[in-house]
């Protein structure tokens, strides 16, 4: 008999007949979703289990508990909706990275996916029954921001920012205007509204 690995049966099951089916990368992607409307702790299994089609056992002997899901969406969540970041910082400019950031949130935040962003709306959400989940989210804006500090400070040696610009600064600017793109868009923002935060932003960049 050839093993699918998209079977999964939930262990010690009473279910005689065909095992029940699903696919796991359709599952997660399912899990995302409902974290990002969420957040983690908003999350209940019973919902996370109804969007992703499945028993709370299968959940389980899949994905591992809640907190194991949650960091299998957030790398599913760096891995697609955040290609942007990781293309924008091969930009030739600083104001190209800004650009590539601030175009790709907008896209994100006025497309098909939940408004806001699920590392925001999951660190905003979580209390000290969730520190490691809440650590989990610092490690990772962490690593963005010190990824765009380096980026910034290479721009300052090639004379892309004007003298006397920190790009430490500037890093923690861009920061918070996307952190506030996602905030605005979670509670309605209209895509023009968006817009113009990204022109402006782009309007008043130091350099070239």
């Amino acid at each position: 008999m050839k093993f699918d690995p998209d079977t999964i049966v939930a262990p010690n099951s009473t279910h005689r007949g065909r095992p029940r089916q699903f696919c796991p990368d359709a599952a997660l992607t399912a899990a995302l979703k409902v974290f990002w409307e969420r957040g983690y702790e908003g999350a209940s299994m019973t919902e996370l289990t109804e969007a992703m089609g499945i028993t709370k056992p299968s959940l389980y002997a899949c994905f591992g508990n809640k907190e194991a899901l949650f960091r299998k969406a957030l790398d599913l969540y760096e891995k697609e909706k955040l290609a942007y970041v990781r293309a924008g910082l091969t930009a030739p400019t600083a104001k190209g990275v800004a650009e590539a950031f601030l175009r790709g949130s907008l896209a994100m935040q006025t497309g098909n996916d939940p408004r806001g962003c699920l590392s925001v709306v999951s660190a905003v959400a979580c209390t000290n029954y969730a520190d490691s989940i809440r650590d989990e989210i610092t490690s990772l804006r962490l690593a963005t921001d010190r990824a765009i500090i380096e980026r910034f400070e290479r721009a300052r040696d090639e004379g892309d920012f004007p003298e006397g610009v920190d790009p430490a600064a500037m890093a923690h600017y861009l920061t918070a205007i996307l952190q506030g793109m996602t905030v605005q868009a979670r509670s309605g923002a209209t895509p023009a509204e968006l817009e113009r935060l990204v022109t402006t932003t782009l309007a008043i960049w130091p350099g070239r």
